[in-house]
């Protein structure tokens, strides 16, 4: 197995140690600033989790630059994306940080979205990550991450900055939605 899968393992491995540290409450103590306050475990999360949302352009980088783009490597790295974002979104959920109809939203965006690829993959034809798409990715990340650790140190300062990433991630994901599908209309068939 090569670096670049290897380090996508890694990042799927890491799913739910992220997912442990946030739903587990561990007593390492609060960080207090007034009246905010964040677990320790919860911040372990966030970095955990960003540590291996970092790793996304990281594989990808090496595989095109060493040439180690392997069929194994283009089903994990899109399943290790969709791993992480999902259960990081679904802790959100339990915690009652995120309402349902977002996560909802964004998971099904990306089944669709992999629907489509599957789909153009049957008729020989490939369908790239597109900017968009890369964009939608990193501001779902900042938003998952705002929301890890309770909009800190926005909520000191009473800046809504977590549920403003939140809108964000929410429109770009649809935008970016109904740009794969508009752009690939030809794939599918309606007939």
């Amino acid at each position: 197995m090569n670096l670049p899968n290897r380090i996508t393992l890694a990042r799927i491995f890491l799913v739910p140690v992220v997912m442990l540290f946030l739903l587990v409450r561990f007593d390492f103590g609060v960080v207090s600033v007034g009246e905010f306050k964040i677990t320790y475990s919860e911040i372990i999360a966030t970095l955990i989790f960003i540590i291996a949302a970092s790793t996304d352009g990281l594989d990808g980088y090496i595989a095109r630059k060493k040439k180690m783009i392997t069929n194994l490597g283009k089903f994990l790295d899109p399943l290790a994306d969709k791993l992480l974002i999902s259960a990081a979104l679904i802790s959100l959920v339990e915690m009652h940080r995120l309402d349902a109809w977002v996560a909802i939203l964004i998971i099904s965006r990306e089944f669709a979205v992999t629907g489509l690829r599957l789909v153009a993959v049957a008729e020989g034809q490939v369908i790239a990550a597109s900017n968009l798409g890369k964009l939608k990715t990193v501001i779902q990340i900042v938003a998952v991450c705002s929301l890890m650790i309770n909009n800190f140190p926005f909520s000191y300062i009473g800046i809504p900055f977590s549920s403003i990433a939140v809108w964000l991630a929410v429109l770009i994901t649809l935008f970016s939605g109904l740009d794969y599908f508009l752009k690939n209309k030809h794939v599918i068939d309606f007939g």
